[in-house]
């Protein structure tokens, strides 16, 4: 996906997507949480003082998803049709996947990263009174589909 362009007078702009087509698009993005047993017992038991981890991580994702443009610069403003957020527990893991899509004429990768990144984000932030080494690690972009490049799978 291009995200912005170098213009002849040296400076950054948006990429033109006026004449792109417009196709269905999608792409899924993934990413992981790294706790420590007690810390993942207290978020699966509800002990976590701030509230319900993952259901706040998750409606944070969505939101990031959907207002990406507004904190990555040269993202357009895309109208999602769909944004998915979904963990996976292990003892000492939460490995997040967006999925989010659109019919429009630039694709969605960046708003599946943000998403992942705004929820593993907040996770961390509900986390850090009872734990302060959490990691976040290996946000990727796993799939893509869609527009002139086609389709990617990692």
């Amino acid at each position: 996906m291009e995200l912005s362009h170098i213009n002849e007078q040296g400076r950054a702009r948006m990429v033109d997507v006026t004449d792109k087509e417009e196709t269905y698009r999608t792409a899924t993005a993934s990413g992981a949480v790294i706790v420590n047993e007690n810390t993942m017992q207290l978020i699966k038991t509800g002990g976590i003082k701030k509230g319900d981890v993952l259901s706040v991580a998750q409606v944070a994702g969505i939101m990031a998803a959907k207002r990406t443009s507004d904190i990555i610069p040269m993202c357009h403003p895309l109208a999602l049709s769909s944004a998915d957020i979904s963990f996976t527990l292990t003892d000492t893991e939460i490995n997040i996947t967006a999925t989010v899509k659109c019919k429009g004429s630039t694709g969605v990768e960046m708003e599946a990263l943000t998403a992942v990144s705004a929820a593993a984000l907040t996770v961390y932030d509900m986390c850090k009174a009872v734990q302060r080494d959490i990691e976040i690690d290996d946000i990727k972009l796993m799939y893509k589909s869609g527009g002139k490049s086609g389709e990617f799978i990692r």
